[in-house]
């Protein structure tokens, strides 16, 4: 866009020239007056569009209004059209546990015992860029707030985390912030941070990835939704009050670029308050226990102006609203500010008459303000006065639902071809034990791979006493019943070299990793959450990117039987010139993965224990080295095709790993992802301090591969399992039950990873230079 990338314009009541309130009345009266709308970024035949929908110029507070729900970040506009396949290639079994799905604020779905879980990845990218701290620990609330507007109480927080690279001089600012954004925010809260992902890659050097994850817990009976209805009701805005930070704040910023520079987007970051937000926790936990609230909505992007018209339109219903009614921490703000600003910690409630002094005493015990702002009407409209004069009068429809679709035009990159050419086959390959150990440690202590402990030791994974598992685990897992330990888990992946090199491909791929890492814990995979990170939609590379990963995802749920329950696309995440290789990050497609668990107790952990266990791998290698951490950290390579994505073997995978873990066959297990075989063996003898000594002879012969294939390729559904002690022949029937090729490699034990190879040399590394090479990694670079 070209004036969407500048600060976004007051959009102040009168027009210019006027001495009186831009009402209805005076919009009617003066068709030709001139409005800031492409300051507001709205294209001429967007604003041409409103004004055919309201039959005359719009005021300057229906201009705000119209501009931020219409933004790329509200309204999906670009995307929307494709992401109907969710919805279209959703069967009637994959709905057959969805309570709530896509279109709320968050999905539901049934876990059993009368128990449901909500939960939903969102970005805050943009803003944690101009502001990291804010920015990060905005996106963490307002996440959050989206599953306490469920009826849910929130019980674990996850984040996706993607910085430029890790010697840039940026990238420390970024990390510092973002980090300390995520756990300051979510650690005040007393939200354990149970997972998630935290990689480096120059792409995404100007636009980092924030992309956080809430999971929440409520009983069947407890779902609320955002919708208004019942005339006469009333409107209730409560909890923080409306300042002027966050004025077109991640509505404006997730809808375009960076080109203007930092400083002159400072003021649209929004400032978060935890304590303010962790009191609204509890206040609308006992508002829904007492049975007053009728609607509820939180305030996020696009703040009143969202709250208001998605509440409207959700209910067939219409809304009138007192703007002066709404309490202000600024009180300079005019009219169109307090309708676009994004101030955090803010919900918005409907309630019925007679309950409203039970409301009110709920609110007050809590000390959090509230004040009754409006209340539904029966006329299907949208109004809204300020002191007095009517400055909106709107179809809420319009302003929520039925905004611009557009139909972007797409087509393959020219540089595709030519980068699917430039594969790993000419790359050198150690053969010998010499190299092989050099590479393994060189990866094991690359910024991607190596222990995030020193982020994720910022944040308290144990609060609550309901975490059984948690990173560097392979899912994050909560107990949801004490009594019979039910449970879920959760994992989080993308892969943005993958869906560089085939976004179809790469998509599913996320979505077969995340599945993978919930079965290996011993959970049965549920439904998928996901965040959409891509370039500008406006340059044809970008969208046919993310075309073919919406395809790959909704194509790759449908096949394993997983539905999609609500998400996020983050757009506009590149600073280059379209049409080049480099124009924006790699496209980076978050998805998550729910998972249940009959008892939590028995969940699998990554790494084993105790020596004497045999080790198995489930799965076969192929000779994919295209787009592996390898490829990047030995060569600094990236081409090819990523690995074939198997669905069918995944799921038969996820059958074994499930059934091992309930049968008490496991007695740990990690999956094979980024750095193959040998970051998977690494993790495992790292995990608790205990060794592991394997042959791969046996390996090499039955897939056909050299030693370093055999380490590093990243072909999927695979696993590492160390069976318990007496079980390995159960093991193994269970395993070609399901078809999965199963084969003993070693046993755990000793104070080594000892790795034989064919010719009878052996790798041999230290686990404790094992833990210092993983350990040191990060820190080395963010102290």
């Amino acid at each position: 866009m070209t004036a969407s990338t500048e600060h976004p314009a007051r959009p102040d009541a009168p027009a210019p020239g006027a001495d009186v309130p831009d009402t209805v009345d005076r919009a009617a009266e003066t068709p030709d007056e001139q409005l800031p709308y492409t300051e507001l970024g709205l294209k001429a035949d967007e604003y041409a569009r409103i004004v055919e929908i309201l039959g005359r110029r719009p005021t300057a507070a229906e201009l705000a209004m119209y501009s931020v729900m219409w933004s790329e970040h509200c309204s999906y506009k670009s995307s929307k059209r494709h992401l109907r396949q969710f919805g279209d290639k959703t069967t009637d079994e994959m709905r057959r546990h969805l309570l709530v799905g896509i279109g709320q604020n968050a999905g539901v779905v049934d876990i059993g015992q009368g128990w449901a879980v909500t939960f939903k990845v969102e970005s805050h990218n943009h803003p944690s860029f101009v502001e990291p701290y804010q920015g990060a620990a905005t996106g963490v609330g307002g996440i959050v707030r989206d599953i306490i507007s469920m009826g849910a109480r929130p019980v674990a927080v996850m984040d996706q985390l993607r910085f430029g690279a890790v010697d840039h001089p940026d990238t420390a600012r970024v990390v510092h912030g973002v980090v300390a954004g995520v756990g300051g925010y979510g650690n005040c809260l007393g939200l354990p941070n149970i997972g998630g992902e935290t990689e480096f890659d120059a792409s995404y050097q100007g636009n980092p990835l924030v992309n956080a994850l809430c999971l929440g817990v409520l009983r069947h009976e407890d779902i609320h939704l955002a919708n208004a209805s019942g005339a006469g009701n009333k409107v209730v805005l409560f909890g923080a009050r409306t300042g002027g930070d966050g004025i077109g704040g991640a509505s404006i910023l997730a809808s375009e670029t960076f080109e203007d520079g930092m400083p002159t987007k400072r003021p649209s970051v929004q400032v978060g308050d935890p304590f303010m937000e962790k009191v609204l926790i509890e206040c609308c936990l006992e508002l829904y226990a007492a049975g007053v609230v009728e609607g509820i909505q939180d305030l996020g992007a696009a703040g009143i102006s969202c709250a208001t018209s998605e509440l409207a339109s959700n209910g067939d219903s219409g809304m009138h609203v007192d703007l002066e009614n709404v309490l202000l921490r600024d009180p300079t703000l005019n009219a169109g500010e307090i309708l676009m600003s994004e101030s955090q910690e803010r919900m918005m409630a409907v309630v019925a008459p007679d309950k409203l002094e039970q409301f009110d005493a709920i609110t007050t015990k809590w000390d959090v303000e509230a004040a009754v702002i409006g209340e539904v009407t029966g006329d299907g409209r949208l109004t809204i006065d300020h002191h007095g004069h009517r400055i909106v009068d709107v179809d809420p429809k319009t302003v929520a639902h039925e905004g611009p679709v557009y139909d972007r035009p797409y087509a393959r990159p020219a540089w595709q071809d030519t980068l699917a050419a430039h594969s790993t086959a000419g790359l050198a390959r150690p053969a010998d034990a010499a190299g092989l150990r050099a590479q393994v440690l060189a990866l094991a202590g690359s910024p991607n791979l190596a222990s995030t402990a020193w982020v994720t030791d910022q944040y308290d994974r144990y609060v609550q006493g309901n975490t059984a598992l948690a990173q560097p685990d392979d899912a994050g897992v909560i107990r949801v019943d004490e009594t019979s330990g039910l449970g879920v888990a959760l994992a989080t992946d993308a892969n943005g070299r993958f869906t560089k090199l085939d976004p179809r491909t790469g998509a599913a791929q996320a979505l077969a990793e995340a599945y993978r890492n919930v079965a290996t814990v011993g959970a049965r995979p549920l439904a998928v959450t996901d965040c959409l990170n891509f370039g500008s939609p406006e340059d044809p590379d970008a969208m046919w990117q993310l075309v073919e990963a919406i395809t790959g995802l909704a194509d790759a749920c449908r096949d394993l039987g997983v539905p999609v329950t609500g998400g996020n696309v983050s757009l506009y995440n590149g600073t280059g010139e379209p049409g080049r290789i480099d124009s924006s990050i790699n496209p980076t497609p978050v998805v998550g993965v729910l998972g249940v668990l009959p008892d939590v107790t028995r969940a699998t952990p990554s790494g084993w224990t105790e020596a004497g266990r045999a080790v198995y791998l489930l799965g076969r290698t192929a000779e994919e080295l295209d787009g592996s951490v390898w490829s990047d950290v030995i060569h600094s390579h990236l081409g090819g095709v990523p690995p074939k994505v198997d669905l069918d073997a995944e799921r038969r995978l996820a059958e074994v790993l499930i059934g091992a873990g309930g049968a008490g066959l496991a007695h740990a297990a990690h999956d094979l992802s980024g750095g193959g075989l040998s970051q998977a063996l690494v993790d495992a003898v790292a995990r608790f301090g205990v060794g592991a000594e394997v042959d791969l002879t046996e390996l090499l012969e039955r897939d056909g591969i050299d030693a370093a294939t055999a380490l590093f390729a990243e072909s999927g559904a695979r696993a590492l399992v160390a069976v318990a002690d007496g079980a390995q022949a159960e093991f193994e029937e269970l395993a070609a039950h399901h078809g999965v090729p199963a084969l003993r490699l070693g046993a755990t034990g000793g104070g080594s990873l000892m790795v034989r190879l064919s010719d009878g040399e052996v790798v041999e590394l230290s686990v404790a230079d094992l833990r210092e090479t993983a350990t040191a990694a990060l820190p080395r670079h963010f102290g």
